[in-house]
């Protein structure tokens, strides 16, 4: 691993961790034998424990699962320990990820594997931006300031621009992030605006997408029926 050398501070690039000749493997499994979710946009699949879009932490009501024989050799090999948590996305052309920092009292360091075509990734913190070209067989690591003071995301687009102008068309990626579960699930960061242990201690509760889904169903359930009560009352006065 090779520190990126300017900023976010923590993030380190490990070019051709596989070779063309394992990518081209994995990518014919990728492609040809597994059973991905029938959705457009981008896709997961889950090894280890399962990661739950709802608390984007584990999901204990899925059990565990095993990582299978093709997945072993795409595992980071500088850690104690393997991941506790593996998945597989696919991006087709135009698929991105919003901007986020994943659970810090959940998840402990990150890894992340680039297989088929090269995306530019965004980094944030407050008003600084930074951009970094992810190159097929690239295995990323971060830890430290990258990984809990800055969101990653890529941005919805079927092209990018890189930094000498050239307009390079998105293909189709496969990703796998690797995950270890943080002991003790606690964060002492601080950092009030992306941690959830210090933004649970400040008395602030995290907003999740469908807890605002759910809220915009009730309110909406709500105006219906004041809608039909309205009717009805009216219907009353004008008999």
């Amino acid at each position: 691993m090779e520190p990126l050398g300017t900023e976010p501070a923590g993030l380190s690039l490990h070019k051709d961790f596989i070779s063309k000749e394992q990518e081209d493997a994995v990518l014919r499994i990728l492609r040809e034998q597994l059973d991905w979710p029938d959705r457009k946009g981008r896709r997961s699949l889950h090894y280890g424990y399962t990661f739950s879009y709802k608390t984007f932490a584990i999901d204990h009501d899925v059990p565990y699962f095993p990582f299978p024989a093709w997945l072993a050799p795409l595992l980071p090999t500088g850690e104690a320990r393997p991941p506790d948590q593996v998945c597989v996305q696919h991006y087709p052309p135009g698929a991105g990820i919003p901007p986020h920092a994943d659970t810090h009292s959940a998840f402990d360091q990150l890894y992340a594997l680039s297989l088929g075509a090269p995306v530019l990734m965004q980094f944030s913190r407050g008003e600084e931006r930074k951009e970094v070209d992810l190159a097929p067989r690239a295995m990323m690591r971060m830890e430290g300031e990258a990984r809990l003071h800055w969101t990653h995301g890529i941005r919805a687009r079927k092209t990018d621009v890189l930094a000498d102008g050239t307009v390079r068309p998105r293909r189709d990626r496969w990703s796998v992030t690797y995950r270890w579960l943080r002991e003790g699930g606690v964060c002492e960061c601080g950092d009030g605006r992306l941690c959830d242990t210090a933004q649970r201690r400040m008395g602030v509760e995290r907003g999740y997408r469908w807890k605002e889904q759910e809220k915009e169903t009730e309110a909406a359930a709500a105006a219906a029926q004041e809608e039909v009560m309205s009717s009805s009352a009216k219907g009353e006065e004008d008999t």
